[in-house]
């Protein structure tokens, strides 16, 4: 089994550093060691940092990949155009269990990546500075950095710069998750799709970009968009930080040039010669098979091309010796444990998607792997945050690409391979905290069970508007579910769903087994076909 990645794994490096220099002069670099190495840094106008962010097309180095340049643009004029200052955030929340490259460089270089948020917030007029983590080594550096040049969040500070910790959970590291948190919500999605460019912490326009990109903005601003455009390729130039971890010898962070071959990032860090295959960008990404890794090149564009993906910058490759479906399963079970649980894609849609997986390798045959495609179409897009498309994009990706393994699972006696766990997770599946579900409050499905009355139903749809936690509506505009646990944080929408349904199709009944008849709470229930009101006894 593998184990957990620590927080700073060994970091390596191919041809000059840019972002991991200093790295083999000291451990972390306080902000005399930082100037030492890279030396001091002139402050830009906001237009100058957006024509050269756009020379040397950079992209923000999260998952997503949008443009920097048209954020920043986008951030100035709406700050502009409503005459209020403007936030600079970064995103330092890496939660995933394969990614460590920003707390690497959180731990080790945190000067490098306040000097990109502090040229921005400058040249924006933004009064304050937000720093998200997700770990107790991160945000010791960060405030240490902090303190280290005088910032603070006092409020006669001319910036107002202090770090945001959050839960270590896939969720929290999403942009929305982090701007409601910063303003004093739980650390999840809130539900509706607004761009924090044009309304984010407070309300004001919001720059927001993950901890890699600010540091990768720091070292152009120093040496120029020439210099910089001489490593690396022409289309993708500078460098980029990959986690590479899963069946390798040596579990690593490495500073890589775009262009070069992924086959020998792979060999630097012990992988098999010939994996089965390769996840690239995270469990948020996709699989390449053996035959592909050869023509693969570390670049966003030549990962795309050959379908994989950079998206957080993690390579997982794994070996001829382990079954690949099952590997994926261990990855399904933990993305659908790390749902925030506030839609019914996402809460129902990834669980029965884990299970369908589990149903091929126990010999469910072709039915199992079209209920896998299927329950994947379903989840996409119709989500509260990306985690549902994300893992839905993996879900695809395996199904795609392990199609031998699939063919002797579903057709035949399986692929007689165990499964090693070589891809990290983890430990335990503990549910997050200060979030819905999450520690301190009590976790898993409520007692309650809602029941879809067919006879009664007319597909008024306004169960799926009050309780998207359990239903969806399907292609006929009637819930795609007879009956489904109620998470206990929507156990009062769900009464409400209830008491509103036009047709008294919708019925609640308390599961009361295993609990004394003390602690059996009473709850409002409409019995089926009537619209009387009784009270659970």
């Amino acid at each position: 089994m593998n184990e957990a990645l620590p927080d700073v794994p060994e970091v390596r490096v191919v041809g000059l550093p840019q972002l991991t220099s200093g790295f083999d002069l000291v451990e972390r670099l306080d902000l005399p060691m930082h100037l030492k190495v890279h030396g001091p840094l002139e402050t830009l106008g906001g237009e100058q940092l957006a024509q050269l962010s756009e020379r040397i097309n950079l992209r923000g180095r999260g998952g997503a990949g949008f443009p920097f340049h048209k954020k920043l643009r986008s951030v100035a004029e709406a700050a502009i155009k409503r005459g209020v200052r403007p936030v600079v955030v970064v995103n330092g929340s890496e939660d995933e269990p394969a990614c460590r490259k920003d707390t690497v460089l959180i731990n080790r270089a945190p000067h490098l990546i306040l000097d990109g948020a502090l040229l921005c917030a400058e040249a924006m007029g933004a009064r304050t500075l937000v720093i998200g983590v997700t770990r107790e080594s991160t945000q010791r550096s960060m405030e240490a950095a902090l303190a280290e040049r005088g910032l603070n969040n006092g409020r006669r500070s001319a910036l107002r710069a202090r770090v945001q910790r959050n839960p270590v959970r896939m969720v929290t590291g999403a942009a929305a998750s982090l701007i409601r948190s910063i303003d004093g919500g739980p650390a999840i999605p809130p539900g509706r799709k607004v761009s924090a460019s044009k309304s984010g912490v407070g309300g004001a326009p919001t720059l927001l970009s993950n901890a890699e990109t600010f540091a990768q903005l720091a070292i152009a601003a120093r040496i120029g968009p020439e210099r910089y455009g001489h490593t690396g390729l022409y289309d993708e130039p500078g460098t980029v930080m990959l986690t590479v971890s899963g069946a390798v010898a040596r579990p690593m962070v490495i500073e890589v040039p775009t262009g070069v071959p992924l086959r020998y990032v792979l060999q630097l860090a012990g992988a098999p010669p010939v994996p089965q295959g390769v996840l690239t960008g995270g469990y948020h990404g996709k699989w390449i098979d053996s035959a592909t890794v050869d023509e693969a090149i570390v670049s966003r564009n030549s990962l795309q091309q050959v379908g994989g993906a950079l998206g957080a910058g993690a390579i997982l490759p794994i070996s001829q010796e382990t079954c690949p479906l099952g590997e994926s399963l261990r990855v399904a079970q933990w993305l659908a444990e790390e749902s925030a649980g506030q839609c019914g894609p996402c809460y129902l849609g990834l669980p029965a998607a884990a299970r369908g997986i589990e149903d091929i390798l126990n010999g469910g045959g072709p039915a199992a792997l079209e209920a896998v495609k299927q329950v994947a179409k379903n989840v996409k897009r119709r989500g509260a945050c990306s985690h549902p498309d994300g893992s839905a994009m993996f879900l695809e990706s395996t199904v795609k690409a392990f199609t031998d393994d699939l063919a002797a699972h579903v057709l035949g006696n399986g692929c007689g391979r165990p499964v090693e766990g070589v891809l990290p997770l983890f430990e335990g599946g503990k549910a997050p905290t200060g979030i819905p579900g999450g520690g301190g409050q009590e976790e898993g499905p409520s007692r309650q069970r809602i029941y879809v009355d067919w006879t009664l139903c007319r597909g008024h749809g306004l169960c799926a508007d009050l309780l998207p936690e359990v239903f969806q509506l399907g292609a006929d505009g009637f819930p795609t579910v007879a009956q489904a646990d109620v998470p206990r944080f929507a156990e009062a929408k769900a009464v409400r769903a209830v008491r509103r349904c036009p047709a008294l199709a919708l019925r609640i009944e308390e599961d009361t087994r295993g609990q004394s008849p003390s602690s059996r709470t009473n709850l409002p229930v409409l019995s089926q076909g009537r619209g009387r009101r009784a009270l659970g006894r």
